[in-house]
């Protein structure tokens, strides 16, 4: 199967770099999609590049997303739900019709710059070391204010047919159930077949835990 995969906030398609071989071990195609960053780069430029990536699929792919970039890969199931087979959600949660994307940090000249290590002291970064951290920091791309402050829109509720599967690294499937059931995530709640698998690590597996993320993907891939 193509398997589709979109980094969150401050990465590129260079995160995977440790995944995608352990995918084509498995039988699949991986697609690191690096998403437009230049300044002048909006939410729609970034939700662009992400259904290129689906029309050029040569079968329905599973559509990844990371973080903040989940709710790219909810919008690539909203726009083509007859052609993205399942979606799988790392870390992360789709936005709501009308939220802003990602307007989470300072932006400074433009853009949202890596905020530093800060915000994610605690489980989201326990199982990255110092130069582990040194090395995301020097290469952290910042987030232009177009895709930052856009506005998320869906359209079609064929979305929720869409097959999809939430990796729960630094919080446990019970507490994203939780969540779910409270109704902070009202996109899941409404989700026909979401399934949930467990990782232990932080925020980062594709960083941390590259080979066993490959294996919870290429299992979610096949339907296992």
């Amino acid at each position: 199967m193509d398997i589709l995969l979109i980094a969150g906030l401050w990465l590129d398609g260079s995160a995977w770099d440790d995944v995608a071989p352990a995918l084509e071990a498995r039988g699949h195609r991986p697609v690191p999609i690096t998403l437009p960053a230049q300044a002048s780069a909006t939410l729609d430029d970034q939700v662009a590049a992400v259904l290129a990536a689906v029309d050029s699929a040569s079968e329905k792919p599973m559509v990844v997303g990371h973080s903040a970039a989940c709710t790219l890969a909810w919008l690539a199931a909203d726009a083509r739900p007859e052609w993205v087979a399942k979606v799988a959600l790392i870390g992360g949660f789709p936005c709501a019709d009308g939220s802003r994307y990602a307007d989470f940090f300072e932006l400074k000249d433009g853009v949202m710059p890596f905020p530093g290590w800060g915000p994610f002291e605690g489980p989201d970064s326990a199982d990255l070391d110092e130069e582990a951290k040194r090395t995301f920091t020097s290469a952290a791309i910042p987030v232009p204010e177009g895709v930052a402050k856009g506005v998320v829109r869906l359209t079609d509720e064929r979305r929720f047919d869409v097959p999809a599967v939430l990796v729960c690294p630094e919080y446990t499937p019970a507490q994203a159930q939780q969540w779910i059931d409270a109704g902070d995530v009202p996109e899941l709640a409404k989700a026909k077949h979401l399934d949930f698998v467990d990782i232990d690590s932080g925020h980062w597996p594709m960083l941390t835990k590259p080979l066993e993320l490959a294996r919870l993907l290429a299992a979610a891939a096949t339907g296992a």
